[in-house]
């Protein structure tokens, strides 16, 4: 019999912990539900939950979206891109477009989707123009873009890749000693696509208790409960705590597909830098559709800023779990969602965004 989040919560009450106990909720969507739900202000104070990089649109390298522009503005191209990644700025001049969502208004064919079947619908629609699809994503929205390529498309469709594996960003935290945390929740839409083992590293070369959860409050407080009671016993296993969902071995034919279609490189994130084998890019066999090979190049390392957070941002520093959201100085200040200076006040999966919509509209830097 499942219990409740009440349940779950007066059961972390009766723990005997040390003061402060920080755990890290990796993804976007565990930190929307932890906010909109309250769970902060319910648990014991000695507990801190702290926002981690599994925010796509946050971590999406600036260059990248950069070039993204400049495409859809000079190539006569239809450009498709989730609807999160149409308002995330990049450093240019200001008479300049400097979102998707800007180029759009000056004139480009930028068109929002949510899956990448609309990509292939446009494709289909418009045979006799070229269509870039800037996928960017972790392993949950970059494996339905594998399947899609692996079952074939029509030959106008291009693939402006910017996916990322979300554990790396978690590794490079713990190897380089730089974890401000004690525990993890993993995420669960990542677990079911990759299944569990990717986080087995966790436990095994850090000796930390983790948690995959699901999105519900209850399905988080039992996560929180299990890696409370690891710390509390010293026992560790990585606890599966969305089972209706995640089975140990993950989506076999999610994962086959992005073999066949991807492969693991080295990549950059937004802010953070290059971090080894975090990324993915297309196999030579697909180099057909990889819009870097067949299209005209817009890289221009020699901007400004070039490949950075937007000056005086600390998006990056929230997305590492250093800061709060509200510990940076532009927070509800320059930077609002009605008009976001940094990325993590775009997406809903942002924690900057997430905690404005939450209430907490006052910068504490």
């Amino acid at each position: 019999m499942s219990l409740s989040a009440q349940q779950w919560l007066q059961r972390i009450h009766t723990l005997n912990l040390p003061a402060p106990v920080k755990l890290m909720n990796v993804c976007g969507g565990h930190e929307r539900s932890i906010t909109m739900s309250g769970l902060r202000g319910a648990l014991p104070k000695a507990i801190e939950l702290i926002p981690g990089p599994g925010c796509p649109v946050c971590i999406c390298p600036e260059e990248d979206v950069f070039e993204a522009i400049q495409l859809a503005l000079h190539e006569p191209v239809i450009l498709l891109a989730f609807g999160d990644m149409l308002r995330v700025p990049v450093n240019v001049p200001k008479h300049q477009p400097r979102s998707l969502e800007q180029a759009k208004a000056a004139g480009a064919d930028i068109r929002p989707i949510a899956s990448p079947l609309e990509a292939l619908q446009i494709a289909q629609d418009n045979p006799s123009q070229a269509v870039v699809f800037f996928a960017a994503g972790f392993e949950t929205t970059t494996a339905p873009v594998a399947s899609m390529l692996a079952q074939g498309v029509p030959d106008n469709l291009y693939l402006l890749l910017s996916g990322r594996l979300t554990w790396p960003a978690v590794a490079m935290l713990l190897n380089t000693g730089q974890a401000a945390f004690h525990a993890l929740i993993a995420p669960g839409h990542v677990a079911t696509v990759m299944g569990l083992p990717e986080w087995e590293f966790v436990i095994q070369q850090h000796q930390m208790p983790a948690a995959v959860a699901g999105f519900t409050a209850e399905s988080l407080l039992a996560a929180m409960y299990s890696v409370l009671r690891q710390l509390e016993t010293g026992q560790l296993a990585l606890d599966n705590c969305y089972p209706q969902v995640v089975r140990s071995e993950g989506n076999p034919t999610a994962q086959a597909h992005l073999q066949q279609v991807m492969q693991v490189v080295d990549a950059n994130w937004r802010g953070v830098g290059i971090i080894p084998a975090s990324g993915f890019s297309l196999r030579p066999e697909y180099a057909a559709h990889d819009a870097r090979q067949q299209l005209p190049s817009y890289a221009d390392e020699a901007r400004r800023y070039a490949g950075a957070m937007p000056p005086g941002c600390d998006c990056a520093q929230v997305v590492l779990g250093k800061i709060y959201p509200n510990q940076c100085v532009l927070y509800g200040q320059a930077c609002t969602p009605r008009h976001p200076i940094g990325p993590c006040m775009v997406s809903d999966e942002g924690a900057c965004r997430i905690w404005w919509a939450g209430g907490l509209r006052q910068s504490q830097g």
